[in-house]
């Protein structure tokens, strides 16, 4: 699976930070950064609970 972020749409408030760590850092900059691109299957769980719970919808899977 892939993680994608449309930075256009997110406004850095860290919902997926808060539900996945491991892959989302919402900095001192106030920006999103994504940890893994690429996570291990292991997190699909949380990554799909962000994706899901993003108050903007700025974040999709791929595969």
């Amino acid at each position: 699976m892939r993680v994608v972020v449309d930075f256009d749409l997110c406004e850095s408030n860290a919902v997926c930070m808060g539900i996945a760590p491991e892959v989302f850092e919402v900095r001192d900059d106030d920006f999103l950064y994504v940890l893994q691109e690429e996570p291990d299957e292991s997190l699909r769980a949380k990554v799909e609970e962000s994706v899901a719970r993003c108050p903007k919808q700025a974040i999709t899977l791929e595969g």
